[in-house]
């Protein structure tokens, strides 16, 4: 059994409440206090959870984005390959149509 299996089925058995079934996972303050190992490291694999205390929701807890990572120039040309031909003058068609041509300088505002 996984780290993160383990600690929601062990979740299971304390959360205060479940509304959406779609809501993250709720666990009380004490839990994240006594279990903060096990809670960590199942939001370190992509778990969120609602934090609880007295039986109200206070937090969250969520796993922060993976930063990008750096693709190299034969990179994006080979993922380009297969990319559809963008048609020149209905892309500028389609600037010139959402281009307020009223407007003057930002600075004249």
């Amino acid at each position: 059994m996984s780290v993160l299996s383990a600690v929601l089925v062990a979740l299971d058995s304390t959360q205060c409440y479940i509304g959406d079934v779609s809501a993250h996972p709720e666990i009380t303050q004490r839990d994240l206090r006594t279990r903060s190992r096990e809670i960590m490291d199942a939001v370190e694999h992509g778990q969120s959870f609602t934090v609880t205390r007295d039986g109200h929701r206070i937090g969250e807890l969520i796993p922060l984005r993976q930063r990008r990572r750096f693709v190299s120039r034969q990179e994006f040309i080979a993922m380009s390959r297969n990319a559809p031909a963008v048609d020149l003058e209905a892309f500028r068609a389609d600037q010139d149509a959402a281009l307020d041509h009223e407007a003057g300088s930002p600075y004249e505002r």
